[in-house]
């Protein structure tokens, strides 16, 4: 038990320090971020306590209302800083391969299996929902790189939905925020062994990834496809 405690103590600097890195990186976009949390905390600890005083029992209410208060600051400030992460990926080139990234259990996602010398991607994930194509770049463009990715899909999965998904803000598209949640929202018609069969087949396409080093997340805006490279023609 005595080696297990100076693991732990270690530990909490850490968990402090990654939320102190986040509330400022949430501050850069969120400039009111403080005086919402300092606001929830300090009335949801005023109701409870006034309730307290109201039926006799101040102390008891005084406690579960500095705890609910500490829930709902955190409860807040986790939803902003969520919001403002997304603001400050809004429109970089790579943006929604992170988000796939962090779908959840359940899908297979591979980043960039398709893109062209503008930086316009196509990202793919298999789930139950079976294929789902995510395009980022200009709406125009990116119908083309659709097109080519359904084609091979129906030459080696026929058998399995394809959808077909556009981040942005215009009509038509999804907000890069709300594309985990519509992606979750897709029926699901495949079982466990139907999702493993498809990815296996889906190896044998390869993919960009496989024969081009790229980093996850955001790409850097200077960035370059090479002449010739896949569906750069």
């Amino acid at each position: 038990m005595a080696r297990k405690e100076p693991a732990a103590d270690a530990a909490n600097p850490g968990r402090l320090k990654q939320i102190a890195l986040t509330y400022k990186m949430t501050r850069r976009a969120d400039k009111k971020i403080g005086l919402v949390l300092a606001a929830v905390g300090i009335v949801t600890f005023g109701v409870f306590l006034a309730i307290g005083f109201l039926i006799g029992h101040p102390i008891y209410l005084g406690i579960l209302g500095l705890l609910l208060a500490f829930l709902a600051t955190a409860i807040v400030f986790g939803r902003r800083a969520e919001r403002a992460a997304f603001g400050q990926m809004e429109g970089q080139p790579g943006a929604a391969a992170a988000v796939l990234d962090n779908i959840g259990r359940g899908w297979t996602t591979t980043p960039a299996v398709a893109m062209n010398r503008n930086q316009d991607v196509v990202h793919r994930a298999v789930g139950k929902a079976g294929i789902v194509l995510v395009a980022e770049g200009n709406p125009n463009r990116v119908k083309s790189l659709l097109a080519a990715e359904k084609k091979k899909m129906n030459r080696i999965v026929a058998d399995v939905p394809v959808h077909d998904l556009v981040v942005g803000t215009g009509e038509g598209q999804v907000e890069l925020k709300k594309l985990r949640t519509t992606m979750l929202k897709l029926p699901r018609v495949l079982s466990g062994p139907q999702v493993t069969s498809t990815n296996d087949r889906l190896r044998a396409l390869g993919d960009l990834m496989s024969n081009m080093p790229l980093p996850k997340g955001p790409m850097p805006k200077g960035m370059r496809m090479p002449r010739g490279g896949p569906n750069g023609r």
